[in-house]
């Protein structure tokens, strides 16, 4: 068993020793692609955004067609018609441009991305299509100047500032490059033509620019952020299924392991018991002193000690070599009818020298006429004994043991052992029901055994489809209970009875 506490420490610092080389590696690829990155956040987000913008441009290209065109045809009433149709075929023509251009990139291969020279491709775009929203600002050149044209340029500009400013809200520079020129040219158009109004309009135009950035900065970061949650949740699906795949390769080993182990006890069954049978026969030769009397007293009590140990270290070998055929599948029941009264009888006579000697008060109540069952004889009798023999071992001198054997609330038929031992405290249940798991209280009185009795118990009653149940108080005592299912009860069938008719009439053929 030390080789697998050592190696287990072992695995926990290789654990965490990948955990700490893929978290480094982790903080060095951030780093490098923050380096590499064209809008300063991750290289890998760049295709992203740039996805979000050009995906945004295309399905924006009728509404604000649309939009410009209403707007052309209403600034027609205070310019000239031929200048407003001019303007409005050039934004409309930029913009078709924008959106070719945007085409041409979702059409491209992603493993040839390269950020910088789209991202000033379409910032050259969309400096264009911003300079075709700035024509605006020669209207009044080109018409006759007056406080309603002021405001419909305004209109006009306000309108460009904000569906442009949404339009490329995942690329900001392409947001400022669409959106300056147009701004600035009819700022300085109306502050150049003086007046309260045209000043207020200058300074509303010069906020709604910065507005509308800012907006489109705040958009801009909550794609942003969205892309990282996106990133980072499926960097956790990958960690996750690489976990998943690693505890099931360790899972797979593990079971290989233990599979191995069990036939390699299994198959060594003939080799154990050959020579341990030889030992327990010849000592009990020479302690029976068959072979004429000892001159050496102490001969014979050498002899007794051989064949104690022998057939303690048999019992041992038994019970490893019954869990491992257990855990292998390899543990056939040989199923019959037997009574459970006549098994629990034969392990109390078995187990009363032990009590007597130790002058322990063993009492059995049997339950009145209890049917058969069908079980393995052997298995259930090994069930009883290792009960009977837990309780004696471990109830003090002067001691109670009673044993009950009868019916359980659902039909089946159970077996119980309950002593005024110590008991269990309740955090060590566990480490008692587990295999080669032994209580503070076997190992302070130095308990002869290997902590298999209960696991094999256990095993045993899941063969039968029943319940192994423990109970226990500390400095009052415990109670094990094994629970046979209704289904293995083999109770008697009523008699069938026909009923006749008192008179059969019989027809002559």
């Amino acid at each position: 068993m030390s080789w697998k506490t050592a190696a287990q420490p072992a695995d926990v610092r290789a654990q965490m020793g990948r955990d700490v080389k893929r978290g480094s590696q982790r903080t060095v690829d951030d780093a490098r692609q923050k380096l590499t990155s064209v809008t300063g956040t991750r290289a890998s987000f760049d295709y992203e955004l740039l996805e979000d913008y050009a995906s945004s441009r295309i399905a924006g290209l009728v509404a604000l067609s649309a939009l410009v065109l209403i707007v052309a045809l209403f600034a027609g009433l205070w310019i000239s018609p031929l200048y407003a149709a001019i303007w409005g075929l050039a934004t409309i023509a930029s913009n078709a441009a924008v959106v070719i251009l945007c085409r041409r990139f979702l059409k491209s291969d992603p493993a040839s991305f390269n950020a910088q020279r789209w991202s000033r491709a379409f910032m050259i775009a969309e400096a264009i299509h911003g300079m075709a929203w700035a024509l605006v600002a020669l209207a009044p050149v080109v018409g006759n100047q007056s406080v309603a044209l002021n405001v419909a340029m305004f209109a006009m500009v306000l309108v460009g500032v904000a569906s442009n400013s949404v339009s490329t809200r995942s690329l900001p520079a392409g947001t400022l490059m669409s959106t300056l020129p147009a701004a600035a040219s009819v700022t300085l158009m109306l502050a150049l033509g003086g007046g309260p109004l045209n000043w207020a309009l200058a300074a509303i135009t010069a906020g709604a620019e910065i507005f509308f950035f800012f907006l489109a900065k705040q958009l801009y970061a909550s794609s942003l952020e969205a892309i990282e949650h996106q990133a980072e949740k499926d960097q956790l699906i990958v960690e996750l299924e690489e976990a998943r795949e690693m505890s099931d390769e360790a899972r797979r080993h593990a079971e290989q392991a233990n599979i191995a182990k069990s036939q390699f006890l299994a198959t060594m069954s003939h080799e154990l018991r050959t020579p341990l049978n030889a030992i327990i026969g010849f000592s009990e030769v020479l302690q029976s002193e068959l072979l004429g009397p000892h001159h050496v007293k102490q001969y014979k009590e050498y002899a007794g000690d051989i064949h104690s140990s022998g057939q303690h270290l048999l019992n041992l070998i038994n019970e490893l070599l019954d869990l491992s055929r257990i855990e292998a599948g390899k543990y056939d029941l040989n199923e019959e009818g037997v009574s459970l009264i006549d098994i629990a009888e034969d392990c109390r006579r078995m187990m009363e020298i032990r009590a007597k000697a130790k002058g322990i008060e063993l009492t059995v109540s049997y339950g009145n006429n209890l049917p058969t069952i069908w079980g393995d004889a052997r298995a259930i009798r090994q069930v009883v004994l290792n009960l009977l023999s837990n309780a004696v071992k471990f109830t003090p001198q002067s001691g109670k043991v009673i044993m009950t054997v009868g019916r359980s609330a659902d039909g089946g038929q159970l077996i119980s052992v309950r002593d005024n031992g110590p008991g269990i405290p309740e955090n060590e249940i566990e480490t008692v029901l587990s295999s080669f798991g032994q209580g503070s209280l076997a190992q302070k009185t130095a308990e002869q055994g290997a902590g298999l009795g209960l696991p094999i118990v256990q095993r045993i009653m899941e063969l039968h489809q029943g319940r192994f149940d423990l109970f226990s108080k500390l400095r009052f005592g415990t109670e094990v209970i094994a629970t046979f299912p209704r289904a293995r009860v083999m109770d008697a069938l009523a008699p069938v009875i026909e009923k006749k008719s008192r008179l059969q009439i019989y027809e002559a053929s």
